[in-house]
């Protein structure tokens, strides 16, 4: 079992960067695929990006195409810690953003497969 506690988030004017972190508590935190998502006002929650682990070493990575070139994911396995940073935002990229541990590498765009979810971070880009 992990607890996933989330930081960092604010506002920001579009074309800047920005950076969540999402610190793991709990046991083999480096062994769990770490999937982030968001919900903007009036949508359905969606995929942005995951990390999979490969023997509790980072693995591959997967963005959406919203944010591919954009978004990084990013991992600090010795601080139990994943970051999202997030540069050249848009106004569009406003939302509640969640990070989220599971154990599924097949399964990582699917939120059900993950049972861990981080309390949720509010990002505000404005024009």
């Amino acid at each position: 079992q992990v607890q996933l506690a989330q930081s960092g988030g604010g506002s920001v004017q579009a074309g800047g960067s920005h950076r969540i972190s999402c610190a793991g508590s709990g046991r083999n935190f480096p062994a769990y695929v770490v999937g982030w998502f968001r919900q903007a006002p009036g949508t359905e929650r969606e995929f942005v990006g995951a990390m999979l682990s490969i023997g509790g070493q980072n693995g591959d990575i997967y963005y959406a195409d919203s944010v591919k070139g954009r978004f990084t994911l990013s991992r600090d396995n010795a601080k139990n810690t994943a970051y999202l940073q997030m540069s050249s935002l848009k106004p569009e990229d406003t939302a509640v953003y969640y990070c989220a541990a599971g154990w599924s590498s097949l399964g990582y765009k699917d939120q059900t497969k993950y049972p861990y979810w981080g309390q949720g971070t509010q990002v505000t880009v404005s024009p």
